[in-house]
């Protein structure tokens, strides 16, 4: 796993190359936003040093619930879980799948995001589209957007909602292309000041690289 220190409070965690996790520093230790893939439990919370104390998901495809189960089983109760109830819904098997890969973990969330709410320093965000309950994390200290897959950055910054771009693979996952390209725009309006993909490198300054790619979108 390939750790970038972005900024003081940001850590973004790469495997295989294209799927990202990310530690944002608190005071009281790391929030983890989404999980990568199976497998990669060990590589987080040393990449943390055992210092992950609450654990918010963007949505529920595999490659970013994908270790969960062995975070919960590694880091115990005391680790809150977080995610919205759509996305939690489906991989529970409550509702039918969408588009992407849902796997089937164990562990349900300890509750729900609900947008507005802070998670330590982080604002959530609805930015439904990809998925369902598909959530965005704006760093209040900094205007940083872990914007999870409404956009990616392989190739060049681009929304899900566009299946003919350098990265197809998150937009052949998008739920619903028009409910995507709002949630892009929405994203766009809070005018952040880096942007922080599920796929791909962390882009400063993104605002005009956003304005393009929602109107290639």
């Amino acid at each position: 796993m390939r750790t970038t220190t972005v900024t003081a409070t940001l850590i973004q965690l790469t495997r295989l190359y294209f799927v990202n996790a990310y530690l944002v520093r608190e005071d009281d230790g790391f929030t983890l936003v989404d999980t990568t893939l199976k497998g990669a439990g060990k590589d987080l919370i040393a990449a943390a040093d055992g210092q992950i104390r609450r654990i918010a998901l963007t949505h529920g495809h595999g490659d970013h619930v994908g270790a969960i189960d062995e975070l919960r089983d590694a880091l115990g109760p005391g680790v809150e879980y977080l995610m919205a109830e759509a996305d939690a819904r489906i991989l529970a098997g409550e509702d039918p799948k969408t588009a992407g890969s849902w796997p089937k973990p164990r562990s349900r969330p300890d509750r729900f995001l609900a947008a507005g709410e802070r998670v330590g320093s982080l604002e959530v965000v609805a930015a439904p589209g990809h998925t369902k309950g598909h959530v965005a994390f704006l760093d209040t200290r900094d205007r940083t957007l872990l914007c999870g897959d409404t956009f990616t950055t392989m190739g060049g910054v681009a929304v899900t909602a566009k299946k003919l771009q350098r990265f197809p693979l998150a937009a052949m996952a998008t739920w619903d292309a028009d409910v995507d390209r709002r949630s892009a725009r929405e994203l766009r309006a809070l005018d952040p000041v880096r942007l922080a993909p599920g796929h791909g490198p962390v882009v400063e300054a993104p605002g005009d690289a956003m304005d393009r790619a929602i109107a290639k979108a």
